[in-house]
């Protein structure tokens, strides 16, 4: 039992340092270091307050937590040999691990999407998604900021896909490592793609983080994670999504120039004042 507890301590930490490297110096950064820098770039112009950002930490080391657990059942299934997992590179090719990573991320996408649509469902949408929602106006620690429901039904694509598919223990590494790093970048609360992202032909299939913060923003829309393509074949992206994203650039370009914005004397409301 000891060695079962120390096991499932390691796996927390591994996962909780492994969110503070994505989220906390993208928080420092935007948030604290260079905020008066950065606020030109900033989705909505003003920042949260403490008790906010309190919130959002708190909610995602439980989150982790109960990530950590999904985890370590998984490793003690493959162990017994219960799943697909396989840890041998000569066992499959190296094509077909490629189209396994490539194939994780996008069943998960549609995954998520479905998920959080019926999350929305307003007899469920009280009791698991609205604590995700407090956040309107999210920073990088809103990424995993979920109720306990919900942060089961998000880690269960794990098992689904262990069982599911052949896949090597560095299959989910990768796509662990990608969707930490697009669910905070989705919710840093500032828009770093160019000017045109939404209307290019290649890249307005991907999400943005403006896309992203209209859902908290606005609730009723852009329920994707990645990509931007379930939203746009089941007719739930914001009807002014793209405009809102040129809005932003457009503000961005004209603030360039203001001097007292440039000097950190705009009127915000600082985080950890």
């Amino acid at each position: 039992m000891e060695e079962i507890a120390l096991r499932l301590l390691k796996t927390y930490g591994i996962l909780s340092l492994r969110y503070l490297a994505f989220a906390g110096p993208l928080y420092l950064l935007f948030y604290v270091w260079k905020k008066r820098d950065f606020f030109k770039f900033k989705i909505q112009q003003k920042y949260p307050d403490n008790p906010h950002i309190f919130r959002e930490i708190k909610y995602s080391f439980l989150s982790l937590a109960i990530f950590a657990t999904v985890g370590f059942s998984i490793f003690l299934l493959r162990k017994n040999g219960y799943t697909q997992m396989y840890t041998n590179f000569s066992d499959y090719s190296v094509a077909y691990f490629i189209f396994s990573v490539l194939a994780f991320i996008f069943i998960h996408d549609f995954y998520f999407y479905l998920t959080h649509r019926l999350m929305h469902w307003k007899p469920i949408y009280p009791y698991v998604h609205k604590v995700h929602h407090m956040s309107t106006n999210p920073t990088p620690w809103a990424a995993f900021a979920f109720h306990p429901l919900e942060a089961i039904v998000e880690v269960s694509i794990v098992p689904i896909m262990v069982f599911l598919m052949p896949v090597h223990p560095y299959t989910i590494l990768i796509w662990v490592l990608y969707q930490t790093g697009m669910n905070v970048l989705g919710h840093l609360g500032f828009e770093l793609f160019p000017a045109g992202f939404t209307n290019n032909w290649l890249t307005k299939w991907s999400n943005t983080s403006t896309h992203h913060n209209m859902h908290h923003k606005y609730v009723t829309s852009n329920y994707g994670l990645y990509f931007n393509i379930w939203d746009r074949v089941f007719g739930t992206n914001h009807p002014h999504y793209t405009e809102e994203f040129e809005k932003v650039k457009a503000r961005t370009e004209s603030l360039r120039d203001v001097k007292d914005v440039d000097n950190g004397t705009a009127s915000v409301e600082p985080a950890f004042q």
